[in-house]
């Protein structure tokens, strides 16, 4: 099932997710529902606090960057921790679906260890390099609350203010069916 993607200006986007019990009878269908829903919305990873569950957990499939050579990132990682990071820091021009039609510079280091969990409940420890070292800091910052317009210069973000704002009352063109905060004292906007 495509859900729809809960936008820039939702709490759940900035307050850092909660533990995930491996073993939850909900988890293969909902991971099933976070692909559907990445897919439908040309993304190559989903958080779900993005799809609005406040759960440490994200899809990525890195094969939309290059099929052959990431044809095996795709993954499912329940309670990441990143435990190092190495290199020196590269730009790329990242994107964000809880953020449409925004994109900016965003520096990342290029190669990451990480310890999860699987979707059949297997700790997992690997390296990861390039751009799925790339999608896998982007995701999970989703899991810390963080957004990476928050990389942005203070000018940048200046820059950009009025195009968040009309994000955050869910006036926005998505290609995907979205989810915006309701005003203050509003009604939820579809």
């Amino acid at each position: 099932m495509i859900l729809p993607i809960y936008l820039y200006g939702h709490p759940v986007l900035t307050t850092p997710a909660l533990e995930v019990d491996p073993i939850d009878p909900i988890l293969p269908g909902l991971i099933q529902d976070m692909f559907e829903t990445m897919y439908a919305a040309s993304g190559v990873g989903l958080a779900a606090p993005q799809i609005g569950r406040s759960m440490k957990m994200f899809v990525m499939d890195a094969s939309g960057f290059d099929e052959k050579r990431f044809a095996h990132e795709k993954r499912v990682f329940i309670n990441p921790v990143i435990l190092q990071e190495e290199g020196d820091p590269w730009s790329f021009n990242e994107g964000c679906l809880s953020i449409p039609d925004v994109r900016g510079d965003v520096l990342r280091k290029p190669r990451i260890q990480v310890e999860w969990m699987d979707q059949d409940g297997k700790k997992q420890l690997q390296w990861f390099d390039d751009m799925p070292a790339r999608i896998i800091q982007h995701e999970y910052d989703h899991l810390m609350g963080k957004l990476f317009v928050g990389y942005f210069s203070p000018l940048r973000r200046q820059m950009m203010q009025r195009r968040l704002d009309s994000i955050k009352k869910g006036m926005t063109k998505a290609e995907y069916p979205v989810f915006a905060a309701p005003p203050q004292g509003g009604r939820h906007k579809r």
